[in-house]
């Protein structure tokens, strides 16, 4: 691995206009922090990755680097890109065991934060090194929210997880686990007890449902509940899986590592639609996984699931909608089936608080800096785009904490004056 890091690190051509950082959400500084990996100055190297992405270690795991970073980069062009994100997971592993966190002064205001999700966790670290005092509240018994529930060990080792958690404690933030906001403490009751703004990043934990008949039978589960604790499912041999996204490849793969040995992938579109990574397709089929292409599943039963033959028309007005063939209906034999359509934002936070605006499909309506509709209230993270990626969710979060500190600040000048 480390001769890897070293071999590909040597490779960067250290380009006037690093093209792999426009290609960052983020803007990593990759040209940079390579050349201080190369000069021995790891820990430095480290601390720029840091300040800028407080989650640039998950970031190097599960980063679509191929369509950002690693897909920009000039080397690319003509063969094969530097492995960015081995880099920047080596450089960032080393800088948690090395860095002294530099602890807050908690004299610059009370925040609140609603969920420790990816936009949780980076507003609290760019929080916290503006010297606010910051409150975690997680409604799970651990950090981490999509990264700990939603992505298999596999792909993303849960010892990360534990070391951010370490992170945030050393720097002075709170965190307070088995809380849900919205339950038996509100956000007017956070404000009641002196904290001056409010983050929401509670995600999307509300898995969508297809809306045919069987779906409550007790051999049907929904991916995201799957995902959360797989070892206590007895799925059986045969499973078979609705959806072709990122998330029905982490449930298939880690459905095989269960113990199932049968698994299919149900799509009712053809392959060039599947949403997933191209390489997580790949280890997909590596792994054993199998793909039905123009399928809909129209009926749950006791003995699977009923599979109709479908197509794509495209309406009147341009868009492409997927239509059953009648008469093609059969039954694909299964011993459980996972759902694995999406998922949407719970509703308990907004529907306990008055004042803020949501979309009609929940997601919570904010302007680019994160601002909700009631004052003092933000959000950033997948409760307001929908399920998106990690570095997309640090991006916004960097550009919320700082609506809040200006709003916090403004809110000290009004009163001085």
């Amino acid at each position: 691995m480390q001769k890897h890091v070293i071999d590909d690190a040597k490779r960067c051509m250290q380009c006037k206009n690093p093209l792999c950082s426009k290609g960052c959400p983020v803007h990593t500084p990759i040209r940079e922090a390579i050349q201080l990996l190369l000069d021995s100055k790891l820990e430095q190297a480290g601390d720029l990755l840091f300040q800028n992405n407080p989650l640039s270690l998950i970031c190097g795991y599960i980063c679509p680097q191929e369509n950002q970073c690693e897909g920009s980069c000039v080397l690319g062009r003509k063969g094969m890109p530097v492995h960015i994100s081995a880099i920047e997971r080596y450089i960032s592993d080393f800088y948690l065991d090395v860095c002294t966190p530099v602890v807050s002064l908690k004299n610059r205001g009370n925040v609140a934060i609603i969920g420790s999700g990816p936009a949780g966790i980076t507003t609290a670290f760019m929080l916290a090194k503006m010297n606010y005092n910051v409150t975690i509240f997680e409604g799970n018994d651990q950090i981490g929210g999509i990264l700990r529930y939603g992505i298999p060990e596999f792909r993303l080792p849960k010892s990360l997880l534990v070391r951010l958690q370490n992170m945030l404690l050393a720097v002075g933030v709170k965190i307070r686990p088995n809380t849900t906001i919205g339950a038996n403490l509100v956000i007017d009751e956070l404000f009641r007890d002196g904290y001056q703004a409010i983050f929401i990043g509670s995600g999307v934990w509300r898995p969508n449902k297809l809306g045919v008949r069987g779906e409550s039978l007790g051999h049907v589960h929904f991916a995201f509940e799957y995902l959360r604790n797989p070892g206590v499912y007895r799925l059986g041999k045969n499973v078979a899986i609705i959806g072709a996204g990122n998330v029905a490849m982490d449930v298939a793969r880690t459905v095989l590592r269960h113990g199932s040995r049968e698994v299919n992938i149900i799509c009712n579109k053809g392959e060039s639609t599947v949403t997933a990574r191209e390489i997580e397709v790949e280890y997909a089929k590596m792994d054993g996984v199998k793909f039905e292409f123009y399928k809909t599943a129209v009926e749950f039963v006791e003995e699977g699931v009923l599979l109709a033959d479908s197509h794509v028309v495209t309406d009147d007005d341009g868009y492409e909608q997927v239509s059953i063939i009648p008469g093609t209906e059969q039954l694909f034999p299964a011993d459980a089936v996972i759902i694995a359509i999406s998922q949407g934002p719970r509703a308990v936070i907004v529907s306990s608080t008055k004042g803020i605006e949501t979309k009609e499909n929940g997601l919570v309506v904010t302007d680019e800096c994160g601002r909700t509709t009631r004052e003092g209230v933000f959000a950033s993270g997948d409760v307001v785009t929908g399920a998106k990626t990690v570095v997309e969710a640090v991006r916004v979060s960097k550009l919320v904490a700082n609506a809040i500190d200006e709003y916090i600040s403004g809110l000290h000048t009004t009163a001085a004056e």
